[in-house]
């Protein structure tokens, strides 16, 4: 395809990023723009394991103090987030509910939950309402020093990096460039991709037996940066 149908198909303003980082050369523009989409569709992928191992512990680890049906009884009247302080985790939580219906089964209104309901139950209200038990999900954690605290904030705060990312990805956001710059920079793309591979680990999940055969993340910054 032409650069000028291709330019209007997928807007100027959008194109003007990558031709501006390939010095005006639209061939190696259209190149960029395809090969930023793959790295989103393998980042996108890596995270979507990573959240569903997440999910799943945080579920195993309520589930065993709070019930089988702990996320639905939860926003009921009396519920640990029948309150202001949850105002956000209720009003998602009750929405699924109530769109599942008699169709509901726990499983089914977990996999209806965004990563950053799964974040925010790191945050401090979320964290001390379910018992204070989440850091145990991670049992291969660092012990705490002085200057770096293993606590939920610092695990809520390791979340967000990565709902960042997943956010701009699902937004199509471009992934390949600095942030502040038309320059092509994959460092933000690769803490992400290790911050998850770091956080497995201290699940006790080994990270590249989980993503076998579905791990290309080198392979696709490897293209990029050959452009």
């Amino acid at each position: 395809m032409k650069y000028k149908n291709f330019e209007q198909i997928i807007s100027p303003a959008r194109m003007a990023r990558y031709l501006n980082a390939c010095g005006g050369d639209t061939r190696k523009a259209m190149r960029l723009y395809r090969e930023n989409l793959r790295l989103s569709q393998q980042m996108f992928t890596i995270i979507s394991c990573f959240e569903i191992s997440l999910r799943n512990a945080i579920d195993k680890e309520i589930t065993g103090r709070l019930g089988n049906d702990w996320l639905r009884d939860s926003v009921q009247v009396g519920g640990i987030f029948d309150n202001r302080r949850f105002e956000k985790t209720k009003k998602t939580v009750s929405k699924a509910v109530r769109d599942l219906s008699i169709n509901y089964t726990h499983y089914k209104l977990l996999a209806e939950m965004e990563f950053g309901v799964w974040k925010y139950m790191f945050a401090n209200p979320q964290y001390r309402a379910t018992g204070r038990c989440l850091l145990n999900i991670f049992p291969g954690k660092p012990t705490s020093t002085a200057m770096v605290q293993y606590n939920n904030v610092f695990f809520f705060n390791e979340l967000d990096g990565i709902n960042k990312l997943r956010n701009r990805i699902a937004h199509h956001e471009p992934i390949c460039f600095q942030s502040s710059a038309d320059v092509v920079d994959l460092t933000y793309v690769k803490i992400q991709y290790d911050r998850i591979e770091k956080l497995l680990g201290w699940m006790n999940i080994d990270f590249k037996s989980l993503v076998y055969g579905l791990d290309q993340f080198d392979k696709c910054c490897n293209k990029i940066n050959s452009i």
